[in-house]
């Protein structure tokens, strides 16, 4: 028997969160070659103030003079050895139903993720019922 690869579970990682559902529905929501599996890393500049440091206890102290350098952070997501994440209920313009998904992160990160990419209008509801959006990405 055949695997059907638009079953396969794939997560998206953003700013605030992740979430994770099948191919299929990222490929209904985004389209086919969609630009969201570009994404795009944050840099951060840190700077080290200057100070003096001492090797050896008893010896002199060496002044250490600043400076500054940057880390490049890619989008992750949370591990967990069983599934991770709250379970949501998605619907889209032109789905025929309700789409499930995991999320970890707030369901506020979530919405503006959504809002920033989502070429489709698309809302989402908690297990509890609690429902969020419409979000569509503005033209």
């Amino acid at each position: 028997m055949a695997d059907d690869p638009k079953a396969k579970e794939f997560t998206i990682n953003y700013a605030g969160g992740s979430v994770t559902s099948t191919i299929g529905l990222w490929e209904a929501l985004f389209g086919e070659n969609p630009d969201i599996l570009n994404p795009v890393p944050a840099t951060e500049t840190v700077t080290v103030k200057s100070h003096s440091r001492v090797r050896v206890i008893g010896q002199p102290a060496t002044q250490v003079t600043g400076y500054s350098y940057e880390n490049i952070q890619w989008p992750t997501s949370q591990a967990g050895n069983a599934a991770s994440g709250r379970v949501i209920l998605m619907r889209f313009e032109g789905s025929d139903g309700d789409w499930t998904a995991r999320v970890s992160g707030s369901f506020d990160a979530l919405g503006v993720f959504f809002a920033a990419n989502s070429p489709k209008i698309v809302s989402f509801r908690s297990e509890r019922g609690t429902g969020y959006g419409p979000f569509k990405k503005s033209s």
